[in-house]
């Protein structure tokens, strides 16, 4: 099952919205997800190379001319997840000093989440830690789904698009069988 349609209204209504040429680039965490975005939206995956060093530190460019374009960058921060956040942060910053006039973090997985608050003395609250590190890499808009918890939102000084995937799990469930489901979840909010 494929989470995408509830990202695409906003990613088209955005290519519609002015003259500004859209672009569209994957992360490694979810490929397929970002292709199922580029097939839905008709578009192609921007290139770019990426690649690791010996010392394992990362490297990204972007292939193609992004000035003046609005950006969107899928990359969910999922397992692992710091190699993946470090990813989305060297590829924010790629698109910042390639003159992208707009750049969209689209993280359906928002890592660290669960890390919203203290619970004691002499902790991180690394949901605002991550929170500003996407914004100082020059992210000017975010996009996540189901976040652990709403008030991660305000961690941010940039728009937040929080999407729920309720309503498009629903009219998938809608369209099954479900008369031998069983539905498990770790806790009360699950």
């Amino acid at each position: 099952m494929s989470h995408t349609p509830i990202l695409m209204p906003n990613l088209a209504m955005s290519s519609l919205s002015d003259n500004n040429r859209l672009s569209l680039f994957s992360g490694s965490s979810n490929i397929p997800l970002a292709q199922e975005v580029a097939r839905y939206l008709g578009m192609d995956i921007g290139p770019l190379i990426r690649k690791r060093f010996a010392d394992g530190e990362l490297y990204i460019q972007i292939q193609e001319s992004i000035r003046g374009c609005d950006v969107y960058l899928i990359q969910p921060c999922c397992n692992p997840v710091n190699d993946h956040f470090m990813e989305l942060l060297i590829m924010i910053d790629a698109c910042r000093r390639a003159s992208a006039r707009q750049i969209t973090a689209v993280i359906p997985y928002y890592g660290y989440a669960r890390a919203d608050r203290k619970t004691a003395g002499r902790e991180s609250i690394t949901a605002k830690l991550v929170a500003n590190l996407i914004v100082e890499a020059g992210a000017n808009r975010v996009l996540a789904m189901d976040l652990h918890s709403a008030q991660i939102q305000g961690y941010f000084d940039i728009p937040f698009d929080h999407i729920y995937s309720t309503p498009v799990l629903l009219d998938y469930f809608a369209t099954k069988d479900l008369s031998d489901i069983v539905i498990v979840s770790p806790d009360v909010g699950g």
